[in-house]
């Protein structure tokens, strides 16, 4: 019983490929973009202008207080009605984009502020413009604070991406239902499932450790 089902799951294996390439190619273009601007949210953010911080802010508040599920449904089903038209693949890109940037933007915001206001202070003192205390002392030294859960969030950004196989894009996940419905083992269809996410996020998890490693090792951190 179970060799048969190992057979039939090996038949399925170019359909399993092209689902995991799915993923990956849909989770890499939305970390891109959603880092890129959830960076550029979180500095406009911190930048003292009380009316674009508070609109950043309520955007913010709105996508990380409702479902995944539900925002991807309303770009999905309630666009085209507006006369937006969106295939599955753009809309699982605008989605898992959007969420990506406000979670990193919040991460961003506390990555600033967490920067001491005497070094601020010093870079004003030295002369350096907005743009270059930011880039030359600011973002430097909030990248030590970023750097964890900004992985944290792209792993969780992987895993929320199994969300678009309810619009009927073919990712890993929905690889899983298709495959489920000829393989009547469900747990073993959806271990699989399983370990295919963990290989997408666990070198991304190894990177993080090396990366915080470097740089403690360049601070002179003390490893007890």
């Amino acid at each position: 019983m179970i060799w048969q089902q190992l057979q039939s799951l090996a038949g399925s294996y170019p359909l399993a490929l092209r689902g995991l390439g799915m993923t990956v190619m849909l989770s890499l273009v939305s970390l891109v973009l959603g880092t890129l601007i959830g960076f550029g949210l979180g500095i406009l953010r911190t930048g003292g202008n009380r009316l674009i911080s508070g609109a950043i802010g309520a955007w913010v508040d709105l996508i990380r207080g409702t479902p995944f599920l539900v925002q991807i449904f309303l770009i999905f089903f309630i666009l085209p009605e507006l006369g937006v038209e969106l295939d599955a693949f753009t809309a699982g890109i605008i989605a898992l984009t959007n969420l990506a940037a406000c979670f990193i933007c919040e991460i961003v915001v506390a990555g600033i502020r967490s920067v001491p206001t005497g070094q601020v202070e010093a870079a004003l003192a030295s002369g350096l413009s907005r743009w270059q205390r930011m880039r030359q002392v600011v973002l430097p030294q909030a990248m030590r604070i970023v750097l964890p859960p900004l992985v944290g969030q792209y792993v969780l950004l992987i895993k929320d991406s199994s969300v678009v196989s309810a619009i009927g894009l073919t990712d890993l996940t929905r690889v899983g239902w298709l495959v489920v419905q000829r393989v009547p083992n469900g747990l073993l269809v959806f271990f699989l499932v399983g370990v295919g996410y963990f290989i997408v996020c666990y070198p991304l998890i190894l990177l993080a450790r090396r990366l915080e490693q470097r740089m403690g090792a360049a601070h002179g951190e003390v490893q007890i």
